[in-house]
């Protein structure tokens, strides 16, 4: 990326999924405190093909702030998937991503563009969320870092987010990545640079309900271990090897008290060793099938997400 004297200083990428009685509030507040920073900005607003008012609340937001830029997908590809779209669009030297909610205040990037000035290159924030997260969301994502730093070999922290300032170097390699469902919080622990980390205490949501339903939480941590990690296929080895081991124990069990003429019981421990043998083969069969449903979908080249329109400063929708 080539930095122009013209572009901003500092990008904003705000993805947006049926947020539509937050929007105004959102803009206003990004705009005040960039403000107070005293930077040149933009903010790039993406709507991850909503079925609510957000994409016209979403055009009456950027007729009123000239720094605001806005994309629509052609329908819902993802959360991850919308920021990606929003750093590849970014122009600033520091790109900050954070959500819509206002879970995310945006009081706190001051405090992330300070750690930037002082040289780090990714500035990460630590979400303290005891209130504005309910027991079963906290439980989940806490035991998905464990897990995930774990297999990955990536430490994630507990509390991470997605809400963080990047240097426009660090967006530059990101956006080289290939992935086929990124995962960002792994991606840029990935490539390394220079880190900080700020603390912030999330905000309870402005206004409306989360978007991120358990099947979200589940298919965004399925991707991100498969994403980072091939343990689960050693795992699957693992398993496949001590149950073999185990069976041909008992296979040699069996002959031994075959050959000193005593009669083979156990048509039930039988049928349990079976079902069991070929439980751990689907098991197998099941993770193999993940990864190689993971190398189909890359094979295809579809595009990650569509740009179905595009509302620029100029206030003309393309």
């Amino acid at each position: 990326m080539t930095i122009s004297k013209s572009d901003p200083v500092l990008s904003v990428v705000v993805p947006l999924y049926n947020e539509q009685d937050n929007i105004f509030t959102l803009v206003e507040r990004i705009d005040l405190s960039i403000r107070n920073i005293g930077l040149t900005f933009e903010v790039i607003l993406i709507d991850d093909g909503s079925s609510d008012n957000t994409w016209q609340n979403i055009q009456v937001a950027c007729n009123q702030y000239p720094q605001v830029r806005a994309i629509r997908f052609s329908r819902n590809f993802g959360h991850q998937h919308a920021i990606f779209a929003g750093l590849k669009l970014a122009k600033g030297q520091a790109i900050v991503s954070m959500d819509g909610d206002l879970q995310h205040p945006p009081e706190v990037i001051e405090k992330l563009v300070n750690e930037w000035k002082a040289g780090a290159k990714i500035v990460n924030t630590i979400r303290e969320d005891k209130e504005a997260a309910g027991p079963f969301k906290r439980y989940f994502s806490k035991q998905f870092y464990k897990i995930f730093s774990v297999l990955s070999d990536l430490p994630l922290e507990k509390g991470s987010s997605d809400f963080r300032l990047i240097d426009f170097k660090v967006r530059d390699e990101i956006i080289s990545f290939g992935d086929v469902d990124i995962f960002l919080r792994g991606a840029i622990q990935w490539v390394g640079f220079d880190v900080k980390q700020v603390k912030f205490t999330a905000s309870t949501r402005h206004q409306g309900s989360t978007k991120f339903t358990l099947g979200r939480m589940i298919k965004l941590a399925t991707g991100a271990i498969i994403s980072y990690s091939t343990v689960p296929l050693k795992i699957g080895v693992w398993i496949g090897a001590i149950t073999s081991i185990l069976s041909f124990i008992e296979l040699g069990y069996t002959f031994y008290i075959y050959t000193q003429g005593v009669a083979v019981p156990g048509w039930a421990s039988t049928i349990g060793v079976t079902s069991l043998l070929f439980g751990v083969l689907f098991f197998n069969i099941g993770i193999i099938g993940i990864y190689l449903a993971r190398i189909h979908k890359s094979l295809q080249g579809r595009p990650p997400y569509i740009i179905s329109e595009d509302y620029n400063a100029d206030r003309k929708g393309h």
